[in-house]
């Protein structure tokens, strides 16, 4: 737009002090300013959830606004610099924000679709700020707008399934769940000590209900099937109608539901799938179940065939089509990354539990799959949606199968015995957990290597003076509290240190100071040439390479290094529409002459099949294990013949070392819930623990 944003003088230093305060107050960054500090104070009032809308919408326009000051010729240098510093302090709020209430980070990403709504809050603003606003869309024809609900549509396709079946009756041909015999424990509450038996779990017992003995091997088009794969098969054929199908990446989790509602006759079904695999998900119906008419919803799903068995959707465009998606008749439903909907309050989560919630009041029991690697990313809290997903609960105590199970165990909460037992009776309901070295032993075995660099220069002078005042103010808020006290603790107050530590991660610090998230992105752009570098000596001695970075300036840096070494490389990123990312990931697989790929965490991280490499290199720390692994299982899947080794790009004497240490510790959450290994469980806020280990660390140091 000719106008957007405000004109600054040409040379910057000759405005005088009024003349800027009258600047500072026109165009967009006012109105971002005002617009960050509501979304923040929100959040700390515990209001998270009633803010997603405008915090996408500052985010979209901060994206906006960044790329305009980067690109007018006519805004000098001084001004420039000064416009894009402004833009940075309303990010950094963003991102505190996003670091108090998790789920706003996907808002973040490249590829997060805004809403309706969103789209509406940036025209408000924009026009706030004086500027010409973006054009309405396009009136609806009178037929879709009849059918909208909350902004949603109806595509003309599924009108004409609907149409063509008017009578679409329920189906309630399955026997009714088992009724219990005994009523001991309908005054218990419940969900809180099931999530505890799986918190509680002994070393020795996965979390894997016990599956039929498969009568065969091969699909109906002929393709083999490994044993894991054909007993899941095999025990929807059977009749089992529920799975949290948990089995490690890389084990063929798509091809298992796929032919699980081919066997079950599950149709039409529902996948709902990260945007970035909806492309994979189309693939993988076509090869293991090429009868059926797969479709796939991008946008409003003008194109999308409503006569289709299998209709493909991704989360972010759920809230457009809820409405119908719930009313067409499914007899399955798929959810890929099911751990997408752990936070209850997304809309995302509300989304797939209303649809599955009004699949089985059309049919008594559909099938339903949760498909996810990593169910667990933060905290055992994070099964609970997904148990909801399956209807194994409901919001407040177990359903009747699940109840009816609990009560033949003559056990409550008060006996010791009844974790295990309950444990045991979610299991049965349909968790499925297999791990590659128990039934792929043919995959090779994978390694995480950490290599160290050192930085140098003037970032790193800047990043480790960052990290001493972060430490300076960790310490003063202890003495200060220490001070105040009449007795003096000897040694350590561990839980004063966790307290500070709590305080220094919500505070809002001066303009120039830095919090744990601000200074890992730093630590990531000051590493990114030396990471890229190491992978580019590994792409010449070992063949190709997948490098995988959070930031698009990351991931910038290392494409200008490849290409300063004469290295061809492909790209994957979320702004990019799933042709150009097929064609990337398609170049790198089949070209010998593309030797890296530079993918994003957040775009690549789940459904990408990238085993021709052996060799991943990661430049940036992922906040989660889960996230790590996910990336690494790209790599180390069915089809890998090669030991794979993921080089883990560690910044020395920063606190990079420290959270990699943390990450390594928080694996122990799933390897305890769902492996049955005897792992230490950590805290669930990385960022907590990281100022915790700062603080400890410096105290001892005295």
């Amino acid at each position: 737009m000719a106008n957007r944003g405000q004109r600054r003088g040409r040379s910057g230093g000759s405005a005088t002090a009024g003349r800027r305060r009258e600047i500072d107050n026109q165009g967009i960054l006012p109105v971002l300013a005002r617009s960050v500090r509501e979304v923040e104070a929100a959040v700390q009032r515990g209001r998270g959830t009633s803010i997603r809308s405008r915090f996408q919408a500052i985010a979209l326009l901060v994206r906006e606004e960044r790329q305009r000051v980067k690109n007018d010729p006519e805004i000098g240098e001084a001004n420039r610099a000064d416009l894009l510093k402004r833009l940075d302090g309303v990010a950094m709020i963003l991102a505190k924000t996003a670091a108090r209430e998790p789920h706003l980070f996907d808002l973040l990403a490249d590829d997060a679709v805004p809403s309706d709504e969103v789209r509406m809050l940036k025209r408000e603003m924009t026009q706030a700020a004086g500027l010409e606003a973006e054009p309405e869309p396009d009136p609806v024809t009178d037929e879709v707008a009849a059918a909208r609900s909350e902004r949603r549509v109806l595509p003309r396709s599924v009108v004409a399934r609907q149409l063509a079946n008017p009578f679409m009756a329920p189906d309630f041909s399955a026997p009714p769940p088992p009724t219990p015999q005994t009523q001991r424990l309908s005054t218990w509450e419940l969900i809180g000590p099931l999530l505890s038996a799986f918190e509680r779990a002994s070393a020795g017992a996965p979390a894997c209900m016990d599956l039929p003995e498969p009568t065969q091997f091969t699909t109906p088009g002929g393709l083999p099937l490994m044993r894991h794969q054909a007993e899941v098969v095999e025990a929807a054929r059977e009749g089992h109608r529920t799975f949290l199908l948990a089995d490690e990446p890389g084990l063929g989790k798509t091809a298992q539901s796929l032919l699980a509602a081919h066997a079950a006759d599950a149709y039409p079904l529902l996948a709902v799938v990260p945007n970035v695999v909806k492309a994979n998900w189309a693939r993988e119906a076509e090869i293991w179940t090429p009868r059926r008419k797969a479709t796939v919803i991008h946008g409003d799903g003008d194109d999308i065939d409503g006569f289709a068995d299998i209709v493909i959707v991704n989360y972010e465009v759920l809230d457009r089509h809820v409405g119908w998606l719930g009313d067409l008749g499914f007899r399955g439903m798929v959810l890929d990354e099911a751990h997408f909907i752990k936070n209850k309050s997304s809309q995302r989560s509300q989304h797939a539990l209303q649809i599955a919630d009004r699949l089985r009041q059309r049919v008594a029991r559909p099938l339903m799959l949760a498909l996810t690697g990593t169910p667990l990313i933060n905290d055992i809290e994070d099964f609970r949606a997904i148990w909801e997903f399956l209807g194994w609960i409901d919001e407040k105590q177990p359903r009747a199968a699940l109840m009816a199970a609990l009560e033949q165990t003559g056990l409550t909460p008060l006996d010791p015995g009844f974790y295990p037992a309950a444990r045991h009776a979610v299991i049965d309901l349909g968790i499925v957990r297999r791990r590659k070295i128990d039934v792929a032993a043919d995959i090779p075995e994978r390694r995480i290597a950490d290599i160290p660099v050192e930085l140098e220069g003037e970032a790193a002078r800047s990043i480790r003076d960052a990290e001493r005042e972060l430490v300076r103010r960790l310490l003063s808020r202890y003495d200060h509290a220490i001070a105040a006290r009449a007795e003096r603790p000897e040694g350590i107050d561990h839980q004063l240190v966790e307290h500070v530590a709590i305080l220094v991660r919500d505070e809002t610090p001066a303009d120039d100071a830095e919090n744990v998230f601000t200074m890992m992105r730093r630590i990531g752009q000051a590493k990114a040439a030396l990471a890229a570098d190491y992978a580019a000596q590994l792409a010449r001695q070992t063949g190709k390479v997948v490098f995988f970075a959070k930031h698009i300036d990351v991931m910038d840096t290392a494409q200008e290094v490849f290409a300063q070494r004469g290295l061809k490389f492909a790209s994957v990123r979320g702004n990019q529409s799933s042709t150009v990312r097929q064609q990337s990931i398609d170049a790198f697989v089949e070209d010998p002459e593309v030797k890296v790929i530079v993918c994003s965490l957040t775009a690549a991280g789940v459904g990408l099949n990238l085993q021709v490499a052996s060799n991943l290199v990661l430049a940036e720390l992922s906040w989660t294990d889960a996230e790590q692994t996910q990336a690494i299982d790209r790599v180390h899947r069915i089809g890998q013949d090669e030991p794979v080794t993921a080089w883990r790009i560690i910044a020395a004497q920063t606190i990079d070392t420290s959270i990699a240490r943390l990450i390594d510790r928080k694996a122990g959450l799933a390897a305890r819930a769902l492996d049955g290994a005897d792992a230490e469980v950590s805290s669930a806020d990385l960022q907590l623990d990281t100022l915790v280990a700062l603080l400890t660390q410096a105290l001892q140091a005295r």
